[in-house]
């Protein structure tokens, strides 16, 4: 069955920088669109950013723009969020999700915490 695990998050300063990691398995990770959503306490899960199967441009919302880099590593069924500038506004419960036409399967989450 499909899985997506998501890690790398955790507590850091306004200003720093965090790597998210996703290692998926059980479909074919080349073949689907990855991305990168979050969920803040009491707000909607909002799209990050995205990057097209097998591989291309990515796409990010304006929020994280030119401080966050999604990228993928298909050898490794792997998709990355490198997140710098970090900002406490950035703070929620960052989701993996994997997409291709009428399926889309989501990790657990791993929670991003920006804050002095």
């Amino acid at each position: 069955q499909a899985r997506l695990v998501e890690s790398g998050g955790g507590l850091v300063q306004p200003g720093g920088s965090l790597r998210l990691s996703c290692a998926a398995s059980g479909f074919t990770f080349s073949m689907y669109a990855m991305s990168w959503h979050r969920q803040a306490p009491g707000k909607e899960r909002e799209l990050v950013a995205t990057i097209p199967s097998p591989s291309g441009n990515p796409n990010y919302a304006d929020s994280v723009k030119g401080r966050f880099t999604i990228s993928r590593d298909n050898a490794k069924s792997t998709v990355y969020l490198q997140m710098n500038s970090l900002k406490p506004e950035d703070t929620a419960v960052y989701y993996c999700s994997a997409n291709l036409r009428n399926l889309r399967y989501w990790g657990q989450g791993t929670q991003v915490t920006v804050s002095s």
